[in-house]
């Protein structure tokens, strides 16, 4: 689209509507911080452009042309649209430049998001991010309540109005102290995991959610916490079993501290999502960080 040359700069056309609003060229100039001769000048300029004389100088003053009177209103439109633009701009800017509140269930939390801000700060290092870590119910609920930009989850339930997409898969893994008999045993049933109690996390974690969907325990849990640290501690100590992600073990299975134990006739894999609330634009930081998030985490 090529710009017609009838068509004057912004800075002539807001001096033209501010000199019909005042009917002076001098108070126009006053208000614009411009001399009288500076306000002449663009007028001047702004005339020539449209090929048409906007303003009768007069004794008092000046007075708009009928054609004046088109132009002028013409001239409020393109002002009005440049101000859209401009504050358009402003809001892009201030995105790039905001803070980033991640919300994260455990699992996630530990084991992923601390890489995914690293590379963020890497290639954003103007966003602030802040981490949240909580059960998936409330990583959902601070993304529908705008008090969260994106959230991470690991269990299997997501509330309506929150768009997702699967950004890593996760199992989740039984283990035990290498003293627990089943640590001497090549396999157990599911339907001997589902009569014994367990160390496991609190309710609504996304781990003893997809756990219980999973295997419909009839024992309660021996004991619950909301640390996996703590978990590990236990089943450590007290020599007693736990289902955890395969991410939060890896290690100590690898070190012989824990015994992995191999459940026949169930699977715990899981898929764990990004979300955010379908009611405001995925773009900016937000989407940074979920491109992020989808490319590393294997």
């Amino acid at each position: 689209m090529t710009l017609s040359p009838r068509v004057p700069d912004l800075a002539a056309l807001d001096v033209m509507v501010s000199v019909a609003r005042l009917g002076s060229m001098s108070a126009a100039g006053r208000e614009l911080g411009l001399s009288q001769q500076a306000v002449s000048a663009r007028v001047r300029a702004a005339e020539r452009d449209v090929g048409l004389r906007v303003f009768e100088r007069t004794s008092s003053g000046v007075a708009l042309t009928p054609e004046g009177v088109a132009v002028l209103e013409w001239a409020q439109n393109v002002l009005v649209a440049a101000e859209k633009f401009a504050t358009g701009v402003r809001s892009l800017l201030r995105e790039e430049r905001a803070n980033l509140t991640v919300a994260a269930s455990m699992t996630v939390a530990e084991h992923l998001v601390p890489g995914w801000i690293v590379r963020m700060r890497t290639s954003h290092p103007d966003v602030h991010i802040l981490m949240r870590l909580m059960n998936p119910a409330e990583v959902a609920q601070q993304v529908l309540d705008g008090r969260a930009d994106i959230g991470f989850i690991e269990g299997p339930d997501i509330p309506s109005g929150l768009g997702v997409r699967i950004v890593a898969t996760d199992e989740l893994v039984v283990v035990t102290g290498p003293e627990h008999e089943w640590a001497r045993r090549a396999s157990v049933e599911v339907d001997e995991l589902a009569r014994t109690a367990l160390v496991q996390r609190e309710p609504g974690s996304g781990t003893r959610t997809t756990y219980e969907s999973a295997v419909r325990p009839s024992e309660p849990p021996l004991l619950e916490l909301n640390s996996v640290t703590a978990i590990k501690s236990a089943v450590i100590t007290a020599n007693v079993p736990t289902v955890l992600s395969s991410l939060a073990v890896e290690a100590d299975v690898r070190d012989g501290r824990l015994v992995r134990i191999d459940v026949d006739g169930v699977s715990m894999r899981r898929r764990l999502r990004a979300v955010w609330n379908k009611q405001e634009p995925l773009r900016g930081p937000r989407r940074d960080f979920l491109d992020i998030a989808v490319s590393h985490s294997g």
